[in-house]
């Protein structure tokens, strides 16, 4: 049977009355743990204010500038289909070039080249003929022929060299390191063969920087080396001891567009100071050419790494041949785009601060095409939005005490043609320059990929992470970026500049200005399998992050502008200076 009515109608209103009191205790509850998370925000906040001081209202206009959403439409436009990859000589490249040179404009930049944004670079342009180059040996009245890939090399223009061969160590001049791989040859008229990096690598206490490259490890720097000694031409083998991979391997690994159909071009600078032609072989080809030293490639690096005496000596009976050619050669004009931003201070406006990037990629190879959006869409918008970010600020708050050039460099791609350009062609006195702050990708989250499997330990977490390259250059530079951080709260990281696989530090614009004792620091966010691959595209750029390394570059270079004692260079980074720099990072 079933409950009365009356039952019924006392069990509901109990149930009613029980209901309130759970409604009431409910609502209680709620405001309690809104209460609770209130307080955890707050102490949230207060955490981040201890880390994040207050901006400087001196300083807030250009800072607040720097916006996620400018970036992104200004990144979605460059590396868009439209601009084609932007290859150096092609049409999307030239309408970077005039993007750039139209904002500097509208932010109210000085034009920096005689009334122009646009510092020309002459280039040449050329296609090696693989099946027509080659490097010889003679020897015993024979001779064999080695082509790509076991002999790598080109010139803009026809070579036929054949000359002695000798042995120059690692092709080093460090008088600075009482270090001279050429004190007891006569390289004049000569080809020279070398080991590529330098000595002792792999050893923390290395005068050459510990485990980090040195300046004097680059092709480029040893070329002219050679060439200064009067050779006539350069083989570069791989060390023989190595712990990495050759440079040949290492870029092979990289994939994406050295593995096109069609090569890409090569492009040198009309007017260069470097006029040597070079080649890289493989360990084969080193071997036999090694054949009569006296002693197996292995066992000269040895003993040059064991107590850094040189090696250096004539190979007997050895004569080399450098025989290039190609299938096209032609000429163009690419563009630095520089603005200035003049300082305040009737002194210190002749001094200079430079904020640099390059503006071109891999272009287009039939459908495909490689859209450059972190590889350096990432930096030219990056000097963009701070040329617009300090114009603002100058408008509105405060100048700057010194000048501040803003530039993205043509051809990168190919060299480091523009900065090398520009460096040996300065639109202000490199004497009074006194840092470079250069990006070059700082848009992605650095994530493993095949190129830096094994050679370097990527952190878990790099969504806030920025490296900084140059820091045994300049600890002063450091110590200013570090404390500007403050405001931003960046990772910062250094592993980069412990790296002797990857060549690091002569891989990006910041590098011909080192080679004139400027600090200068390459701003990167690390590598990533779409790291020159046709997927490098601006939906996978990390905004949030690129949006605070520009603001700490922003609040960089006011210090550096206006401190009294600008960032010094330490010319040679190893022994005392890199015992110094890491005192300093652990303090």
């Amino acid at each position: 049977m079933g409950k009365s009515h009356a039952a019924l109608a006392a069990g509901d209103s109990a149930v009613a009355h029980r209901g309130s009191i759970a409604y009431v205790l409910a609502m209680k509850l709620s405001k309690m743990l809104l209460v609770v998370l209130a307080l955890l925000v707050s102490f949230r906040l207060a955490g981040l204010a201890e880390t994040q001081q207050p901006m400087p209202a001196s300083v807030a206009t250009g800072f607040n500038l720097i916006r996620e959403d400018t970036l992104r439409a200004d990144l979605t436009f460059l590396a868009s289909d439209a601009l084609e990859g932007r290859m150096s000589l092609q049409n999307g490249d030239a309408v970077a070039i005039q993007w750039i040179a139209s904002e500097f404009a509208k932010a109210g930049l000085q034009p920096a080249e005689n009334g122009s944004f646009l510092q020309p670079v002459e280039l040449i342009e050329y296609r090696a003929d693989r099946a027509q180059s080659y490097v010889a040996l003679k020897r015993s009245g024979s001779e064999k022929q080695w082509k790509f890939p076991d002999a790598l090399g080109s010139y803009h223009s026809d070579v036929d060299v054949t000359a002695e061969v000798i042995f120059a160590g690692y092709g080093i001049t460090a008088p600075e390191l009482a270090y001279d791989d050429y004190q007891d040859i006569d390289a004049h008229g000569k080809i020279v063969l070398i080991f590529d990096h330098e000595p002792q690598e792999t050893d923390p206490n290395s005068i050459f920087n510990g485990t980090g490259n040195t300046r004097y490890a680059t092709g480029r720097v040893k070329i002219l080396n050679a060439q200064a000694h009067g050779a006539v031409g350069v083989l570069i083998a791989a060390e023989p001891n190595r712990k990495h991979p050759s440079n040949q391997e290492r870029v092979a690994r990289i994939g994406g567009s050295i593995t096109r159909a069609v090569p890409l071009p090569s492009q040198a600078l009309a007017e260069d100071e470097l006029h040597t032609p070079a080649a890289i072989i493989s360990d084969a080809a080193a071997k036999e050419i090694f054949a009569t030293a006296g002693a197996a490639p292995s066992e000269l690096q040895a003993a040059i790494d064991r107590d850094l005496k040189p090696q250096s000596r004539p190979l007997p009976d050895t004569q080399a041949t450098l025989h290039y050619r190609n299938v096209s050669v032609s000429t163009g004009k690419s563009y630095n785009v520089a603005g200035l931003l003049e300082g305040s201070d009737p002194q210190l406006k002749a001094e200079t601060i430079i904020f640099s990037g390059h503006h071109d990629h891999d272009g287009i190879s039939g459908d495909q095409i490689w859209h450059g959006a972190d590889d350096n869409g990432s930096g030219t918008v990056g000097v963009v939005a701070l040329a617009q970010a300090f114009a603002a600020n100058a408008a509105h708050g405060e100048k700057p005490k010194r000048s501040l050039l803003f530039v993205v460099f043509a051809a990168e791609e190919r060299g480091l043609l523009g900065s090398f350009y520009m460096a040996a062609h300065p639109l202000r006195p490199l004497e009074t320059t006194r840092a470079v702050i250069n990006f070059d990708m700082i848009g992605r989250n650095e994530t493993a990929s095949d190129q830096t499997k094994g050679l370097i330990e990527i952190p878990a977490d790099t969504t806030n992470r920025l490296n900084l390259i140059g820091r045994s250059y300049s600890p002063d530079y450091d110590r200013i970026v570090e404390e500007e951080n403050k405001y931003v709260g960046l990772d910062l990281d250094y592993r980069f500049d412990r790296d002797y696989a990857l060549n690091i530090f002569f891989r990006s614009d910041q590098f011909p200005f080192v080679l004139h004792n400027l600090p200068s620091f390459w701003w990167f966010t690390g590598f990533h399998p779409d790291y020159h691959h046709t997927t490098d595209t601006a939906d996978k750029i990390n905004y949030a992050k690129m949006a605070k390394i520009l603001r700490l570059a922003y609040l960089s270079g006011f210090r550096f502008a206006n401190e009294a004692a600008p960032p010094r260079f330490i010319a040679n980074p190893g022994g005392k200076a890199a015992s110094q720099a890491n005192e300093h990072r652990q303090n």
